[in-house]
């Protein structure tokens, strides 16, 4: 699943050529995704100019000057691609302006597009529960202190935890506990106040690296200018199974399970 980076990188990508732009025609070629298509999609985005493109978690937001914004989800697969040269049996929704063509693809229909009156954002209900962004002010040790009290279950899966960070997920929380140097299994009660002043521009440090590379590109992402990322080649832990901790402590990266998902960690370094 494209993670935070992913989708940031694709809004990014997509203002440079959506943002101030018309709508001249949009077409479904398909009911839905991963639930119906919004009825009204079609009329409310035709005619309508995009003010700007935004991101919430791991959702890209589309805000028209109509008042409406919509949201999309890019599931498992999904990726925007902009004026592809050939048409795509799984380009399921046409944006075309006076000049170019954006078709959202997603072959495993994962994704989600929504449409929501802009003033409401906040309390749509995907959004109400969601904590503060990684990468925006409201991410502090405070904040993490506060949330993870008392909390018994590991570190690894509170992050993932979308009421306290949101659009953590997996690749990023392991590599950011790399850096802080915490063990994934530590109780999140028991993370001390000096491991969370490490933890919060770890998050913010492997985030930031990431979109700068240009996202992670796991299997099948692509930006929506075609090319693909190359963060991969640098994952501290991630995928490392049995190879040298880049830290040459002398640990081995170890993966367990936790939460049903797999779990990468130096044995010798995080405490």
């Amino acid at each position: 699943m494209p993670e935070l980076p992913e989708v940031e990188t694709t809004v990014r990508g997509l203002a440079t050529f959506l943002e101030g732009k018309r709508i001249t025609r949009v077409t479904l070629n398909r009911a839905d995704l991963r639930r119906p298509f919004p009825a009204d999609l079609v009329q409310v985005m035709t005619g309508a100019t995009v003010t700007s493109l935004s991101r919430r978690a791991k959702y890209g937001l589309i805000n028209l000057d109509r008042g409406a914004t919509m949201i999309f989800h890019l599931g498992m697969s999904g990726r925007w691609r902009i004026d592809p040269d050939t048409p795509d049996t799984h380009d399921h929704l046409l944006l075309d302006t006076a000049g170019h063509r954006f078709a959202l693809c997603d072959p495993r229909r994962f994704g989600s597009v929504d449409l929501v009156a802009t003033g409401k954002l906040e309390t749509w209900p995907q959004f109400a529960a969601l904590g503060p962004e990684p990468l925006g002010p409201g991410l502090t040790p405070a904040h993490l202190k506060a949330a993870l009290k008392g909390k018994v279950l590991s570190i690894k899966l509170a992050l993932l935890d979308q009421r306290i960070v949101a659009g953590l997920g997996n690749i990023y929380v392991c590599e950011a506990l790399w850096r802080a140097g915490i063990r994934p299994t530590k109780e999140a009660g028991k993370v001390t106040g000096p491991q969370l002043a490490r933890l919060v521009p770890a998050i913010v440090a492997v985030l930031e690296a990431s979109i700068r590379d240009g996202g992670s590109t796991l299997r099948d992402y692509a930006r929506p200018d075609g090319e693909l990322g190359y963060f991969a080649s640098s994952f501290d832990v991630y995928g490392r199974e049995g190879e040298p901790c880049r830290r040459h402590d002398g640990g081995a990266i170890k993966r367990i399970a936790q939460g049903g998902r797999s779990t990468w960690y130096c044995p010798v370094c995080q405490k």
